[in-house]
């Protein structure tokens, strides 16, 4: 395979991808996707399902940083390869709720202090070896590494002792403090579970499929995994991975069949797509959202009258219908809505102009200007741009929009604009506080360094009665929803599509796209598999 071995020695983090992806990629041809042509048309699939063929899958973005490594995924590219080809102990399923992978079980001390993972019985990597205590260790060290820490390094560093084996299929977590829910701190696609002995040139993992070849920027091949733990899975013999760095060469590839399925197709297109009978789409609700970000320990933001006014300005349903076509939830300023926890019983914030203006008087801001700076980094976030710049107009407020290319946007400056934008995926509350809403996250674009809040925190992640810890998150969030720095307008659906003949795609609630990139569930109709 031809990999770029610089890149294991470089953490690339989630934001890495854009920088890569727009830096000179050429559009594909139809005649450049991959060895097999186009299909003729063939029927809806029906019975239960077959195996053979190759599933050919058109994903957006990637570049010449594009990785096999199962912890820095950056691009969907990269999150399509890591999911295909790795696994973690636990992960999520379509509906978001856990589920045991590589681990068979996973059990907590009553202090939550010690957990303790069994693995499944005769789960193999990608070679037939065995996997052992002694490779979930070796994992974790890969991780966090303090010389080359990964994606996953963030979330576990602080409160992560020690990874022991402590019997031929137990491990076990002991962390410094106790955590509640270290469960779905694990339940990340990032934490992959390796052989001791990895070795990038050659990926081994216990995912449904095995490496075959791989072209940074362009596209990587898989064939089926034989060891794979669950029964008659995957069903293709081989899956094809073709980088997209155009919505319109993405569409084309799949309008002429040289693609079976593509991943976020543009709202603009959705009934396009859906009037042509050889072409199904599917939505997903999902918990991705796209906020505006103030930084709170900057002019005119560090003013929390300020923040709020600039999130009373935003009609949120207008802000839906006219940046995503309708096909969005309603946000509430707070994120992680399928976790449990979240606070649905804060009132929901909604337009409200005078209020807007009362409170920029108050500040001394009744003729506020402001920058945003914007750019291309997902689907819907220009054009949210362009929509609030609108409706702050009604508040007396004037919204300077600075559109930069995506490598500029996360290139030295990112997380010091003082107003942008930003994007995240379906994470639970206190996952995602570790990503971007403490002092110490990789992605605190806000700045938020709350005491109470962190303090809420803390005594929250140690707390093991759920109650009580959902009371502490409800403060955490009322805390957030007044004084944070993010305007979140709204939870994204996402739309994805594919060939009649290809079957076995389900919403997901993950935001991850084409039913979380799950390949193994899919299967083509006899004569989709030419």
């Amino acid at each position: 395979m031809n990999v770029d071995n610089s890149l294991t020695q470089r953490a690339l983090n989630r934001r890495s991808f854009l920088v890569a992806a727009s830096g000179g990629l050429a559009l594909l041809g139809a005649g450049t996707l991959s060895a097999c042509g186009p299909r003729s048309a063939v029927s809806e699939p029906s019975g239960p399902p077959r195996r053979g063929g190759t599933l050919r899958v058109g994903v957006t973005g990637g570049g010449a940083a594009d990785t096999l490594d199962p912890h820095i995924p950056a691009t969907n590219p990269d999150i399509a390869r890591v999911i295909n080809l790795y696994e973690p102990l636990l992960g999520r399923d379509h509906d978001y709720n856990l589920e045991l992978l590589v681990a068979e079980a996973l059990e907590s001390s009553p202090d939550a202090r010690v957990w303790t993972a069994t693995l499944r019985k005769d789960i193999r990597f990608h070679d037939g070896r065995p996997v052992t205590p002694e490779d979930v260790v070796a994992t974790f060290a890969r991780i966090t590494d303090p010389d080359d820490p990964k994606n996953g390094a963030a979330s576990l560093q602080d409160i992560l002792d020690e990874v022991v084996p402590t019997g031929e299929r137990t491990v076990e977590f002991r962390l410094t403090e106790p955590v509640s829910v270290f469960d779905d701190f694990l339940a990340q696609y990032s934490l992959g579970i390796v052989p001791a002995d990895f070795d990038l040139k050659h990926p081994m993992g216990t995912g449904p499929f095995r490496a075959s070849t791989f072209t940074e920027g362009l596209q990587s091949t898989f064939v089926r995994n034989e060891y794979y733990w669950r029964p008659g899975q995957p069903y293709v013999d081989e899956l094809v991975l073709t980088n997209f760095a155009e919505d319109d060469a993405r569409i084309n590839a799949l309008l002429s069949t040289q693609v079976d399925a593509i991943d976020q197709v543009p709202v603009a297109l959705i009934e396009v797509l859906r009037s042509d009978p050889r072409i199904r789409v599917f939505t997903s609700e999902t918990g991705t959202w796209l906020p505006f970000t103030m930084r709170v320990d900057r002019p005119p933001f560090d003013d929390v009258r300020v923040r709020q006014a600039l999130r009373l300005v935003v009609d949120r349903e207008q802000m839906i219908n006219q940046v995503v076509s309708g096909k969005a939830r309603l946000g509430n300023d707070l994120y992680s809505p399928f976790d449990p926890a979240y606070a649905d019983t804060i009132p929901q914030r909604r337009a409200d102009i005078a209020k807007a203006r009362q409170l920029l008087a108050d500040a001394g801001k009744e003729n506020l200007r402001v920058e945003l700076v914007t750019a291309p980094i997902q689907a819907g976030v220009v054009e949210a741009a362009q929509v609030f710049q609108q409706q702050a107009k009604q508040a007396g407020v004037t919204v300077d929009i600075r559109r930069l290319d995506t490598t500029t946007f996360f290139g030295d400056n990112y997380t010091k604009w003082d107003f942008a934008q930003s994007f995240y995926y379906t994470r639970n509350y206190l996952p995602q506080v570790a990503a971007s809403s403490l002092p110490d996250s990789p992605y605190n674009e806000t700045h938020f360094d709350d005491p109470e809040f962190i303090g809420l925190i803390k005594r929250a992640r140690g707390t093991v009665d759920k109650q009580e810890r959902d009371e502490l998150l409800e403060q955490a969030q009322g805390i957030e929803h007044e004084r944070g720095g993010n305007i979140i307008w709204g939870f994204v659906d996402t739309v994805d599509a594919h060939q009649v003949y290809v079957a076995g795609f389900e919403p997901d609630r993950t935001g991850i796209s084409l039913s979380k990139y799950q390949f193994r569930q899919v299967w083509l109709a006899e004569g989709g598999d030419r």
